[in-house]
């Protein structure tokens, strides 16, 4: 809005409801003031009033009934249990991968609603450009790419990335960007950098199930911190963990937290990495999704904080712009030796002609634009995909609204086994969730699941999340 013009009457009804819904005027459920109400106490046209709401509806703040007027969207102020204050110790190794095996063997299959998908829709993504690209890569590169771009990786790449960082702020040296085959691969090899087998590490709880599964690799303790739905990894919990544990590391998402969608505030972004820096425990950043955000400015992590080279910050190209290429990257800092190291005795290198494809499409300079739409499609259809759940789902269920990337954390008003309840999905209707015991080395967040809203949201999909719900339905009877 330019400065010093006055507010619409169609944005101070907003920001007048948003405001009452914050403070618990309306809480989750309650029907808000009619609109003729809200016309003569604001003394406008029903017409602007409507306008409003439609935007607050849109927005995720309300929903309407037919004939009954507009209420209160479930997830805003809904109390959620209580998390523990105290963080969990799992003394034993975790079991999990195979649980995760399992789980996306089974929700793989291209003929299965993919509601559980740990990717986007792969029609938002520029394909057929992309596959330009990496003929002409296979053509025009250099015959001997593929020992000289070994790790750290395609020096046009790495360059493109730093550049890109420094645009945001971040300085960092094409030198200190590490190529990995994927992100799952930066963010297990900076764990392995920072640790050797028996240590404990600090991951939220719920966590993404990669976490997870490279502690159980390592031979590692998971410590599970509580991540808050509303303000992300509580500090009073992790200040108790370092004073009790000799904790090596963190592994942490600032922003568009995998499950929950939750993003730390910036002043609790600086208060973490203080608490952790004081401890010297370095931090596995995850930022897989940073590019995803549906605000104007892309928010900060912890490598923008990082005044003593302790984050390993790992993000990739999967998530936003070439899923199956598998580039990823670690901003390894002083640890970009070790990092580079251990992938040389792994992986050597992510796929050399698909380094250098997604360097070309950068230069090209249409990333940028490509973004921009993605992110315009991504929180439209998580708009569409919350207000199904409410019209849908059983009362009482929760939905967490992220600021970004796809996910949208669901919890249920009573218990069920989630992992059940994706095998009866997927033999009666063909249709996938993640279920909440991917998240966890427990099994606290059984009646939780993930549900990817990157899909188009069309009249297959609208039937599939029908049949999940009459199936919740049933069960809570």
């Amino acid at each position: 809005m330019p400065s010093g013009r006055e507010p619409s009457p169609a944005i101070i009804v907003i920001e007048l409801i948003k405001q009452q819904i914050n403070q618990q005027v309306w809480l989750p459920g309650e029907r808000i003031p009619s609109i003729r109400k809200m016309s003569q106490l604001q003394s406008i046209s029903p017409m602007t009033v409507m306008k409003a709401y439609e935007q607050l509806e849109l927005d995720g703040w309300i929903y309407a009934k037919p004939k009954s007027g507009f209420f209160v969207s479930p997830h805003f102020n809904q109390l959620l249990p209580t998390p523990p204050q105290q963080p969990q110790v799992v003394n034993q190794s975790i079991n999990i991968n195979r649980h995760v095996f399992e789980v996306m063997r089974a929700i793989k299959q291209p003929d299965v609603i993919p509601f559980g998908s740990a990717f986007p829709d792969p029609a938002l993504f520029p394909m057929p450009t992309l596959g330009r690209l990496l003929s002409r890569a296979v053509k025009t590169m250099p015959y001997d790419s593929g020992i000289t771009d070994l790790a750290p990786g395609c020096e046009s790449l790495r360059r493109a990335i730093s550049q890109r960082y420094a645009k945001a702020g971040i300085n960092v040296s094409a030198e200190q960007v590490v190529i990995t085959s994927g992100a799952t691969e930066a963010l297990g090899l900076g764990l392995a950098a920072v640790t050797q087998p028996g240590d404990m590490v600090v991951i939220e709880s719920p966590a993404f199930y990669g976490a997870l599964q490279a502690i159980e690799r390592l031979h590692l303790k998971a410590v599970e911190i509580p991540v808050c739905p509303a303000k992300g990894l509580g500090t009073k919990a992790l200040a108790s963990c370092l004073e009790r544990y000799p904790i090596k590391a963190c592994w942490l998402m600032s922003n568009f937290q995998n499950p929950t969608g939750v993003s730390l505030a910036s002043e609790q972004q600086r208060a973490v990495y203080d608490l952790l820096a004081a401890r010297n425990v370095a931090i596995i950043e995850d930022d897989v999704y940073g590019e995803l955000y549906y605000g104007m400015h892309k928010p900060p992590c912890f490598k923008s904080i990082d005044s003593e080279g302790l984050v390993i910050h790992c993000s990739s190209f999967s998530k936003s712009l070439a899923p199956g290429f598998r580039v990823g990257w670690a901003l390894a800092g002083r640890f970009a030796q070790q990092v580079t190291e251990l992938q040389f005795m792994s992986t050597l290198s992510a796929p050399v002609p698909n380094q250098h494809a997604i360097a070309s499409y950068i230069k090209e300079g249409v990333y940028d634009s490509h973004l921009r739409q993605l992110r315009r499609t991504l929180v439209k259809r998580q708009q569409q995909m919350i207000k199904a759940i409410y019209q849908l789902f059983p009362a009482g269920t929760t939905v967490t609204k992220s600021d970004g990337g796809y996910f949208v954390w669901v919890v249920l008003p009573f218990d069920l086994d989630s992992s059940e309840l994706l095998t009866l999905l997927l033999e009666r209707y063909r249709i996938s969730i993640a279920p909440g015991t991917l998240f966890s080395s427990g099994k606290q967040y059984r009646h939780c699941i993930r549900i990817n809203s990157s899909y188009e949201l069309t009249a297959q999909n609208y039937e599939a999340l029908k049949a999940l719900a009459k199936l919740l339905s049933s069960h809570k009877q």
